[in-house]
């Protein structure tokens, strides 16, 4: 019997005018060190050898639009970042270079967008099983 290859997600790649800037900003809020370098990418990740996050400079990147509309570019994807407390966390982001959206569609989940436009969302986890 021929067994099924191994898959392990190692990153999600996020598209940037450049890619260490981008990399920077989420190195800061996250805290996560630098794995990879190059000139146009860049991989951080936990320090626990956990799944990452990795940027690759595009010259051509447009940020997508959030909420989205038929005539722009759409959201393909955002980060959901767990935080202990939201109003100091929004606030560090910000500090970082985040922009808070004008659109908040939960009071208990605060919607930014990173200093490339990509929508990124800080919530706290509530209640057992969530």
């Amino acid at each position: 019997m021929r067994s099924s290859p191994r898959f392990t997600l190692s990153a999600t790649t996020l598209d940037a005018p450049n890619a260490r800037e981008l990399a920077r900003f989420y190195q800061d809020l996250l805290g996560w060190p630098v794995r990879r370098d190059e000139p146009d990418w860049v991989e951080i990740g936990p320090s626990d050898g956990g799944a990452g996050l990795s940027f690759q400079t595009e010259p051509l990147f447009t940020p997508p639009q959030w909420p989205s509309t038929r005539s722009g570019q759409q959201m393909m994807t955002h980060l959901d970042i767990e935080v202990d407390e939201l109003s100091p966390a929004v606030g560090r982001a910000v500090a970082l270079g985040a922009a808070l959206a004008d659109f908040q569609p939960q009071d208990d989940v605060r919607v930014l967008y990173d200093p490339a436009g990509h929508p990124f969302c800080l919530f706290v986890r509530t209640g057992a099983g969530t």
